[in-house]
């Protein structure tokens, strides 16, 4: 599989075949989506890859999608749909404004269950966060997904230690580059 990034406008060409990735790997525990998921997702991608900032990569061979990874850039004026009011809530103002807004967001990271183990979740988060500005990259994932975690630690990202209140038990990590990541 080759992993490569590519423009928001090509990704429907790919769509049935980011929309079976999404539906294979979040279907599974501890995400536990319906199948039919990948469908909204696909109608989301169509969206989102109009935002500023937005980036995508594909691990692909020939017309097979392997896996998948989006990012886009935080705005200044932090969002308070889907998680993030909570997140806002969990890192108060002063955090959301210094660590999140203007940094790289990192919106989902899908590898086929087939083509785990060979490196495509790694060289697929690098690619899409390999121009954060200044290093600063972040993202959203659930604290019952032990390997998701573990998954991003091994590429060096840290779990900020402020719990992130709702049901979908979410924690925030930073990037390896991110100037808080250390702090």
């Amino acid at each position: 599989m080759r992993v490569r990034l590519v423009e928001g406008t090509s990704l429907p060409a790919y769509a049935d075949e980011i929309r079976r990735v999404y539906a294979e790997v979040f279907s599974a525990p501890p995400w536990d989506e319906h199948p039919s998921a990948g469908a909204l997702y696909a109608e989301r991608l169509a969206a989102d890859a109009v935002r500023p900032g937005f980036t995508a990569a594909l691990a692909t061979d020939g017309d097979a999608v392997g896996g998948f990874a989006t990012a886009w850039t935080t705005p200044d004026a932090f969002p308070s749909g889907r998680s993030y009011g909570h997140v806002a809530e969990a890192l108060g103002p002063g955090r959301v404004r210094d660590w999140l807004c203007g940094a790289l967001e990192v919106d989902e990271l899908a590898v086929a269950p087939e083509a785990r183990g060979t490196g495509l979740g790694a060289a697929l988060l690098a690619a899409v966060t390999e121009a954060a500005p200044d290093g600063r990259c972040w993202l959203l994932t659930s604290v019952h997904a032990g390997s998701t975690l573990r998954f991003y630690r091994r590429a060096g990202w840290h779990q900020v230690p402020v719990p992130v209140p709702g049901r979908a038990g979410l924690v925030v990590l930073l990037g390896p580059g991110h100037p808080a990541a250390h702090l």
